[in-house]
């Protein structure tokens, strides 16, 4: 890597880490905590990359990006910011960043798209968009995860592909598509919704086509389409002139495998899949439950329960729960319990109380095949008792059994991460030095897929 990156950003720690990672890459360094010195840095013609926090003491950084768009059109600018909400994201696409990236960043990843812009400046078209709140938007998520997805989303706004969201029911599929249409250069065109019951017959699709215009057309769950449907669909898309509306679309189902089945078009899928979309659900970010909780209850109104507040073990029973209805199930449940509480403070036993929770508790996640976790655990000691008839097992049997838990569940963590201790220990929820310790004692080997640039 060649060039001179400066970095702004008025956390001294990270300023040094940067400074320390650009520097043993091959680049040269200018730190600062203001944005003043930056931008006299931008206007001096130093830099040939910029790193730069959001929220700074002397300003905010987003608001400075126009500013050295216009002294020095071709600088890429990297946005770093702990405010990691989808409203930053596409704020810094809207500014024209090069890229955005949420605290805690992953070092290595931060420094492959460093390297990418230090080699080929992007260029970006202005897009010119309103100032807007991030309040009034209803996706709220600042796991990694949710991060990612924040960051697809604000860099397809302005362009003409095809969308598919994937994901479970009540994720928030629909919501995506919303913020597609509501923060693109379409906002102002009309954004119609169709499903199968809107798409049995030739004359309906073509009317629903009509009224989108030049706006953006959302089919939702393309699974429930017969095939004569989706031949049909097809055909009309085929026909579609200059002034046609964006496509998205939404499904349960995955449908490349139902392709592979012969059960869905592959021409349907490929036409409206150049972009893929996967909306995790809600136990791939329990780390999202308490905000998500606190602001749907935030959202009542006085008279249903809108004055209440969740306890802090109600907030952990909330997190223990595997939400097989994802967001809409936890918003149903707290609008329950906001009505329903008698006391102002919402207790985890008003929690376990609400009806139909209880199949569905942590410890009885169902695997591929049906059958509970701990009911599988249960059968594999249940066996290793009977291997040793009428005499005990040797004793330090619980220390033997959680080695060999503990095993798996770290190897295939780290798998996931890709070797990263920092992303695996956050993935289990310990400590990044306990997980150096377990991984010592437990002989793991670790093998990082990404390596720093």
């Amino acid at each position: 890597m060649d060039g001179t990156v400066l970095v702004a950003d008025d956390d001294r720690t990270i300023r040094t880490v940067l400074t320390q990672a650009f520097t043993r890459a091959g680049c040269k360094v200018h730190a600062t905590s203001s944005l003043t010195t930056l931008l006299r840095w931008v206007e001096e013609g130093r830099g040939d990359l910029v790193v730069t926090d959001v929220m700074m003491p002397d300003g905010n950084g987003l608001e400075m990006l126009p500013r050295i768009r216009k002294l020095r059109h071709d600088l890429p600018v990297i946005v770093i910011s702990a405010q990691n909400t989808i409203m930053t994201a596409i704020q810094a696409a809207e500014a024209e960043a090069y890229d955005y990236m949420p605290k805690p960043f992953d070092l290595p990843d931060l420094m492959k798209r460093a390297a990418r812009a230090l080699e080929q400046p992007r260029q970006v078209a202005g897009r010119n968009a309103e100032a807007r709140s991030g309040d009034e938007l209803p996706l709220i998520g600042r796991t990694p995860v949710m991060q990612e997805l924040y960051r697809l989303v604000a860099r397809i706004l302005n362009t003409d592909l095809p969308v598919l969201i994937a994901g479970e029911s009540g994720t928030g599929k629909s919501l995506i598509a919303r913020v597609i249409h509501d923060f693109s250069d379409r906002r102002s065109l009309p954004f119609v919704v169709a499903g199968a019951a809107e798409l049995e017959d030739i004359g309906a699709l073509h009317e629903i086509i009509s009224r989108a215009g030049s706006g953006v057309l959302l089919l939702e769950e393309l699974s429930d389409l017969t095939p004569t449907m989706q031949a049909r669909l097809v055909r009309s898309l085929d026909s579609l002139g200059d002034n046609a509306p964006r496509l998205l679309a939404t499904t349960q189902a995955d449908l490349s495998q139902l392709v592979e089945e012969g059960a869905f078009r592959a021409d349907l899928y490929y036409r409206l899949s150049v972009v893929s979309l996967d909306v995790p659900p809600l136990r791939a970010r329990v780390d999202d439950i308490a905000p998500l909780a606190r602001h749907f209850l935030a959202q009542l109104d006085h008279d249903q329960g809108g004055d209440k507040i969740l306890s802090d073990e109600a907030l952990e029973q909330m997190r223990k729960y595997v939400w097989p209805g994802n967001v809409r199930q936890l918003e149903n449940t707290v609008r329950r319990l906001a009505l329903t509480c008698p006391q102002r403070e919402i207790t985890g036993a008003d929690f376990l109380a609400v009806p139909g929770l209880s199949d569905q508790r942590l410890g009885t996640l169902q695997r591929s095949g049906g059958e509970k976790l701990s009911d599988s655990i249960r059968a594999h000691l249940q066996r290793y008792f009977d291997l040793h008839g009428k005499t005990l097992p040797p004793s330090g049997l619980y220390a033997r059994i959680l080695r060999e838990m503990e095993r798996p569940l770290i190897e295939i963590s780290l798998e996931a991460s890709g070797g990263n201790q920092a992303k695996c220990a956050d993935l289990l929820g310990i400590n990044r030095n306990t997980l150096r310790k377990k991984i010592a004692e437990l002989d793991i080997e670790v093998t990082r897929r990404r390596k720093l640039v």
